[in-house]
């Protein structure tokens, strides 16, 4: 895409503001019923879950998109796509669905705007710590309206704080664990926090030096990515090519990304 193909600082401002009232809907939905009784079920395995919130929030934040576009697509994990063209929208309605189920509160909604391929704006809306998190291409990336910026961490033995998450097929494949390995066996501190767009936008503000993770889907990474971006840090697959969209994805601040790869990739 050109600078002449892209939208305009008004466009995108009028896609942010329905990005963040549609993630902000959706957290105020979960909100709402976290202390109620959940209906959950398992989707693809026992541990991946989905509950009635997940549901209620998408379709929520559907509503209000196509409120306001009724010609763009859209993308979400639990329906799937709807609608063709250069206008799609990629929700992640209830991301740290496992932990929501839990009560554990590390949990948010997600909402980004690619255009033709390209993402454009996104917003991360994490209710429980009342944070909002924004992007848009060229203007930067925010934490409740402050710019954010990554970590300045110059080696993963200063040390780094590095976070990842495991597959809802870890029991079938655990390759990750290797990944795991690698780092413990450099003594970095790793956690695992359950939410990717969340693990993401902690290295976009400086909580998390580095993250890496295996086998996300779009809706997990598309926000969040843009705004790691938008905040000075860089998001690569494994071989390092600048994509949130491989079979690894692999953000740092710009000291550490290189030898973060380096020794994942060891």
């Amino acid at each position: 895409m050109t600078a002449t193909d892209l939208p305009s600082p008004a466009e995108l401002a009028a896609y942010l503001d329905v990005a963040v009232a549609a993630a902000r809907a959706a957290g105020a939905i979960q909100l709402s019923r976290a202390e109620l009784p959940h209906e959950v079920r398992a989707k693809t395995t026992f541990s991946d879950l989905v509950t009635e919130v997940d549901a209620l929030c998408e379709a929520e934040i559907r509503r209000m998109v196509l409120a306001a576009y009724p010609d763009h697509a859209i993308l979400g994990e639990e329906e799937g796509q709807s609608g063709e063209g250069d206008f799609l929208w990629v929700v992640d309605p209830l991301d740290g669905t496992v932990n929501y189920a839990h009560g554990f509160p590390i949990y948010c909604a997600s909402v980004a705007l690619e255009v033709r391929g390209v993402r454009v704006v996104g917003a991360v809306y994490d209710p429980s710590r009342r944070e909002l998190f924004t992007a848009t291409l060229g203007g930067g990336a925010f934490l409740n309206g402050a710019r954010i910026r990554p970590s300045q961490t110059p080696s993963l033995r200063s040390p780094a704080l590095i976070s990842t998450g495991f597959p809802y097929s870890v029991a079938e494949d655990a390759s990750n664990l290797t990944y795991l390995q690698k780092l413990l066996a450099v003594g970095v501190p790793v956690r695992r926090p359950g939410a990717a767009a969340l693990d993401l936008c902690n290295v976009a503000c400086a909580r998390m030096d580095g993250y890496w993770e295996m086998g996300l889907k779009r809706w997990d990474a598309a926000a969040a990515s843009l705004i790691v971006e938008e905040a000075g840090g860089i998001v690569s697959d494994l071989s390092g090519q600048r994509t949130p969209y491989g079979k690894m994805i692999v953000a740092a601040n710009p000291k550490l990304h290189p030898e973060l790869l380096a020794v994942l990739g060891g």
